[in-house]
């Protein structure tokens, strides 16, 4: 595959290993990855269906990868030791809200334990030199606030999910104050986005893949909560920060130290019954219905966040509106449903991405 123009030649021959390089943002980002030059290990479970963007890219063929599982602490820590990462995205995770709640212990065990199995072989490798640690926006005890939490406002959450992203936070925090700021080589971030969107999504319980399995099958788009407000973003831009920062921290460890926001703009917060019908709009087809079934699972009204420190700090900037990121994203879906190679429509929106 040819090289992408203005790559960052940063990432060229870097040893990055990525937990949850099977999942939907691990994927574009090995994929992102492999472009510039990266030597990436994959460390995660299977994809669970044929059509997620890890089989869709075949990104098996393009990165290392190991089938593994983040509760298994002495697999985690041989193939950490025997890779020798100097930059570790840490993206594993049970990531679904409604799942939580049919699952707590094992979303508890996943975020909150996995995460201390990845910390703790991390303390024990020297080459490492950078960890991007992810969570979420939903870590932030939401109290339905109509501004944006910024990095120091309280942790918290009502479901499982949000409570597991929470307690990861706090346990993230404790290791840098108790083990990583005695080594002045180096640098570990926890990141929380919005809600992302982009091709190639296939999850049960998001939007996107409801919509686009909706449309595919000829039926209505049954949405749960039409008005709950939500900050979409395409999966490229917490991404870009993401890198932005993992370099950072490389060069400056002490400095870039923390907790950071990676929002879209405030054009870009919109309700999901405004998401549901620019879908619609952007694919030319579909119906949006309410359910009328009893929502008995809570889930956040009005969730947003502030990202002035990665606005400041790390000229860090989204760069699509709303109407772009649905477009963008809605036309990954047209193209690969009428047979494109997956991996040119999505080499095409990391060029494009960059290029702007």
């Amino acid at each position: 595959m040819e090289n992408m123009v203005n790559y960052n030649p940063f990432f060229k021959n870097k040893r990055i290993l990525i937990t949850g390089d099977t999942g939907f943002k691990g994927s574009w980002l090995a994929f992102w990855l492999h472009l510039m030059e990266a030597d990436v290990l994959g460390f995660s479970l299977p994809p669970l269906v044929h059509e997620d963007h890890y089989n869709l890219l075949d990104l098996g063929k393009l990165i290392k990868h190991i089938d593994g599982n983040i509760l298994d602490s002495k697999a985690v820590l041989k193939e950490i030791k025997e890779f020798q990462p100097e930059i570790v995205f840490h993206l594993a995770a049970q990531a679904l809200v409604r799942f939580s709640y049919d699952e707590p212990k094992l979303t508890f065990d996943t975020n909150v334990g996995g995460s201390v199995n990845i910390l703790e072989a991390i303390r024990k490798t020297e080459s490492v030199r950078a960890l991007i640690y992810v969570t979420s926006d939903k870590c932030y005890k939401n109290k339905e606030w109509i501004w944006g939490y910024r990095e120091n406002d309280e942790l918290g959450g009502h479901d499982p999910y949000s409570a597991s992203k929470a307690a990861a936070e706090i346990v993230i925090s404790s290791y840098i104050n108790s083990f990583f700021n005695q080594n002045p080589n180096i640098g570990i971030a926890s990141v929380r986005a919005g809600n992302v969107i982009g091709g190639g999504d296939w999850s049960n319980d998001r939007i996107i893949p409801d919509c686009i399995r909706s449309i595919m099958t000829n039926k209505a788009i049954e949405i749960r909560n039409p008005f709950a407000i939500r900050p979409w973003q395409h999966v490229l831009e917490p991404l870009s920060g993401y890198l932005k920062l993992a370099e950072n921290l490389y060069k400056e460890p002490k400095l870039y130290t923390g907790s950071w926001n990676f929002g879209p703009s405030s054009n870009s917060i919109k309700t999901v019954n405004e998401l549901s019908k620019t879908v619609v709009d952007c694919f030319g087809q579909g119906i949006v219905t309410v359910s009328e079934a009893e929502q008995k699972k809570h889930e956040a009204g009005l969730l947003l966040l502030n990202c002035d420190k990665a606005n400041q700090k790390l000229n860090w900037t989204p760069k699509w509106n709303f109407i772009e990121t649905v477009s963008i994203t809605i036309d990954w879906y047209k193209k690969h449903l009428s047979g494109v190679d997956s991996r040119t429509i999505t080499t095409e929106n990391i060029q494009r991405y960059i290029n702007e």
